[in-house]
């Protein structure tokens, strides 16, 4: 006589996997990708302050450290490395060149052209400097 055998498939019902059905599962790997394109992305990547303006009150700075102690002013606009660095509460003053209009904190309408021009003067009001000597102090 024919027994049943009890691990016939014919016999056995087909169990789900819950692993096979998440969606979970099948968008892992786009979901992956998608993070390591946005990671890669150049415009991911964020400056502060940004580059070219971006600035309140209408300020412009661009260079290592220009502006760098800005507060309240309005209307600077530092070009060089440090350029108008202590200005804070300072307005209407263009300084283009390393360091100049350095020690600047609250001078209004100054222009400082070239390395280190006006740079001691703190709170000098419409004083125009063009230093063109390497080194020289104003």
């Amino acid at each position: 006589m024919h027994r049943p055998n009890p691990f016939s498939t014919a016999t056995l019902h087909h169990i789900p996997s819950l692993i096979s059905r998440s969606p979970l599962l099948r968008c892992f790997p786009v979901v992956l990708l998608v993070l390591g394109l946005f990671a890669l992305s150049p415009t991911a990547r964020a400056v502060d302050p940004p580059p070219d303006g971006g600035y309140p009150n209408e300020n412009t700075a661009e260079g290592d450290f220009a502006l760098f102690r800005l507060t309240s002013g309005s209307n600077n606009t530092a070009s060089g490395f440090q350029a108008l660095y202590q200005n804070n509460t300072g307005k209407g003053n263009t300084a283009s060149g390393s360091e100049a209009l350095f020690s600047n904190t609250t001078g209004i309408y100054n222009t400082a052209d070239g390395f280190l021009a006006l740079l001691r003067k703190c709170c000098a009001v419409r004083e125009h400097n063009r230093q063109r000597q390497h080194g020289q102090w104003c």
